[in-house]
């Protein structure tokens, strides 16, 4: 009997995010033979230069767009995933006081079934068993973060029902969703410990004291998968994205011995499932591995 092949689908709301949130797990899971299919919501094009390092890009949306689908397909060959763009345009994170209205025509703007419409079709034609995407604040509150909460848990109920999107293809079930959860609380506060233990220098004190000073509720953590093995591959990811990241900052800030001892894993919130399974759970396939043939 052949076995069907296990399939993810992470939904991210700009290339980068993909290799920032979630990624060591989705090439642990590639690495395994799973078939691992990244979808970025928006192009990135109004996205910065954050790298000081980069040197010189042409002013511009089509410049940003044009470089930042190079840097995705790098990103994706380092993770060793599919990736498929959804096609909407990047909102840009707004600033001010007043916050300025966002960009005429940009993803945070379009009627939620026009911009879910889309991901149900990638989802029909990928048939994920396992979605993965934000809770509800985006975990930030970025405009496209938001709403890439709100397209993926819309898609992951509507693609089951045959009545709802009827010219998006045949319908289909994923098993089960998930939240990233890479910037928990409890993750920074421990990895920032361990760091001030050998002598280092943390870069998660302001962050830590912003979000208790904001009093950010902790959401609950659900499942943790092993993936320390693969921290290589969300490094290079992660590089890939050279407008982005600074090799030498935030993200590289965290000596790579001290992160593997301890904190070897990546965080989920399971928010539906359609199969029974046991919590905790250390596997985003918990009971789904027993039922897929």
């Amino acid at each position: 009997m052949t076995r069907e092949p296990l399939r993810l689908m992470a939904v991210h709301a700009h290339p980068d995010d993909e290799s920032s949130k979630g990624a060591a797990t989705t090439a642990r899971y590639a690495a395994e033979g799973v078939e691992v299919l990244v979808v970025t919501c928006t192009d990135g094009a109004r996205g910065d230069v954050l790298n000081e390092r980069y040197g010189h890009l042409e002013p511009g949306i089509e410049a940003m767009r044009a470089v930042r689908r190079v840097e995705m397909d790098a990103a994706a060959a380092a993770l060793g995933v599919r990736q498929h763009w959804l096609g909407f345009v990047d909102s840009g994170l707004p600033e001010g006081d007043p916050l300025p209205p966002l960009p005429e025509g940009c993803f945070g703007l379009v009627p939620l079934e026009e911009a879910a419409a889309p991901l149900v079709e990638v989802v029909r034609e990928f048939r994920p068993h396992v979605m993965t995407t934000y809770d509800p604040s985006g975990g930030y509150p970025h405009p496209d973060h938001v709403m890439c909460h709100r397209v993926s848990v819309e898609a992951f109920e509507a693609a089951a029902d045959p009545t709802r999107y009827p010219d998006r293809g045949e319908a289909w079930a994923p098993l089960k969703l998930y939240y990233n959860h890479g910037f928990s609380l409890v993750r920074m506060r421990a990895v920032h410990e361990a760091i001030l233990e050998v002598g280092g220098e943390s870069p998660f004190g302001d962050w830590i004291e912003s979000r208790q000073a904001r009093e950010i509720p902790e959401r609950e953590v659900t499942t943790r998968i092993e993936c320390s093995e693969f921290f290589d591959r969300r490094d290079a990811a992660l590089r890939a994205h050279a407008t982005q990241i600074d090799p030498e900052g935030f993200f590289f800030a965290v000596p790579r011995a001290v992160e593997v001892e301890r904190w070897p894993t990546e965080e989920y919130e399971l928010a539906q499932s359609r199969v029974p399974t046991d919590l905790p759970e250390d596997d985003l396939f918990a009971g789904i591995r027993e039922t897929v043939r």
